[in-house]
């Protein structure tokens, strides 16, 4: 079986000799009295474990990604974070508990396995880093706190621009034929709820790799990719900096193809949400007006939509009006 056909459950499957790493001096011997209580046992027993001591075991799990290099071990790491995560996407919140030191770097393991040339070790610590990311708060994230040492903001704003680098390099080339591009805009359509990470992305010029994801969808697995495509256009549209990069992209024409055609309520109701946004941005008003998003939107109100569509369509009337 190769690593791109893994699964979670078949890796969990292993059992692991953790005695063999404390003898080597990778994990001491608390870490491997904490991993004989949690390891294989019920979830209802590794939850109990989480609540009374979670954030001793991320300090171990981290720690065993950090320091020891052998594949198996990692695959099964990785798995048994994404399990706790999967369970309960709360516990994200553990790594960035205050008990940890202020050079403890809970990224830093994470980031270094999406460079290697392993489908399953990429997509998990894909998803793990997006958890940890976006449990951080919004506010200290996105704030320029006068207060904050200046060494840990900018070593999370690396952190923030290997993540995105990562992912417009799955969807140029990605590592996975059919896995590769759906991975990296699910990630995307959690993490640009970030400013810092709006700024980044589109910085790096990943608005033209997004821009033709936005193409009408009849299977379920391309509308649930068109769907989180067009989350992500309308988290950019929050962006000033979007307004050149859509224009480059023809993101707008795309979009009304999209609205035109498409029958699944959750992707037309964030595709008008976006263009309530740009049409407060630079010609795009207008823009929608000349491609006939006016009839478009009348016809939508018909189906008893949402507010955003009212909005739209007062908007658009008006800058018609103007022409």
């Amino acid at each position: 079986m190769t690593d791109s056909e893994l699964t979670r459950e078949e890796v969990l499957k292993r059992d692991i000799p953790w005695e063999t790493y404390m003898t080597a001096k990778l994990i001491n011997s608390t870490g491997l009295q904490l991993l004989r209580r949690y390891d294989h046992r019920p979830a209802h027993v590794q939850s109990a474990l989480l609540e009374e001591n979670g954030v001793a075991y991320v300090r171990v799990f981290v720690g065993i990604l950090r320091d020891i290099s052998k594949q198996e071990t990692v695959e099964y790491m990785l798995a048994m974070v994404d399990e706790m995560l999967t369970a309960n996407p709360k516990r994200a919140r553990l790594f960035h508990d205050k008990s940890f030191q202020e050079n403890e770097d809970v990224y830093r393991p994470f980031i270094r396995l999406l460079s290697k040339k392993n489908w399953f070790i990429q997509e998990k610590s894909c998803k793990i880093l997006t958890l940890i990311i976006s449990a951080r708060q919004y506010e200290e994230i996105d704030s320029e706190d006068p207060s904050a040492p200046q060494k840990k903001v900018d070593s999370f704003n690396e952190v923030l621009r290997a993540v995105v680098d990562w992912l417009i390099s799955q969807m140029r080339s990605p590592a996975h034929p059919t896995r590769g591009i759906p991975t990296a805009v699910s990630s995307l359509a959690t993490l640009l709820r970030i400013t810092k990470v709006r700024a980044i992305f589109i910085k790096a010029d990943g608005t033209k790799l997004l821009a033709p994801l936005i193409t009408p969808a009849s299977n379920q697995q391309y509308i649930q990719l068109l769907y989180e495509a067009t989350l992500c256009i309308w988290l950019l549209s929050f962006h000033d900096g979007a307004v050149e990069a859509f224009s480059t992209a023809r993101v707008v024409p795309r979009l009304v193809d999209v609205v035109k055609s498409s029958t699944k309520e959750k992707v037309v109701r964030v595709a008008v949400m976006a263009f309530r946004n740009l049409a407060n941005k630079g010609n795009f008003a207008a823009e929608l007006v000349d491609l006939g998003m006016p009839k478009v939107v009348q016809s939508l109100k018909l189906q008893t939509w949402s507010d955003e569509v009212r909005s739209l369509q007062q908007l658009l009337y008006t800058v018609r009006a103007d022409y």
